[in-house]
């Protein structure tokens, strides 16, 4: 399987932090998620400037194909993000594909995480009531993983 597609590099309006919009491609993930994951409640609030958790807000869209990376892993071998996968992944078309061909069984957190996207968000400095959150899905949480063929609440 051929690594995703960067479709483009979003500065974080700050010129130090970078989101890497991906699509398609790249089987490869984090199993847990790593010591900065933004996904993690135990993480420093403000690690990451708003405007990144705004541009990427659309990986936690209803049926999106772009994917919310491993900050860890950059841009050089991009990885689906652990805590994404665990929290962010259950209406993402992406990974609903992948799904019939990447078993995500491996995929776990030792820590407490942000129960959806719009959660992470909003602790991190965005506005409830911000545009890029909108059409994020946080209904209650639903996953996949780990991946045996059925949906499990957690």
């Amino acid at each position: 399987m051929s690594g995703p597609l960067i479709l483009s590099v979003h500065d974080g309006g700050d010129r130090v932090w970078g989101v890497a919009s991906l699509e398609g491609g790249g089987d490869d993930f984090q199993s847990e998620p790593c010591a900065r994951c933004p996904w993690r409640k135990d993480a420093p609030v403000g690690a990451f400037p708003a405007e990144v958790y705004r541009h990427s807000a659309r990986t936690s869209y209803d049926m999106s194909d772009q994917v919310f990376g491993c900050h860890a892993a950059g841009s050089r071998r991009p990885r689906t993000c652990a805590g994404f996968l665990l929290r962010g992944a259950a209406h993402n078309l992406a990974i609903r594909l992948r799904l019939s061909r990447v078993d995500f069984s491996a995929v776990h957190s030792p820590v407490e995480l942000y129960d959806n996207y719009r959660a992470m968000a909003v602790a991190n400095g965005v506005s409830p009531d911000d545009p890029a959150l909108a059409a994020c899905r946080d209904d209650e949480f639903v996953t996949y993983f780990p991946y045996d063929g059925d949906r499990r609440r957690r």
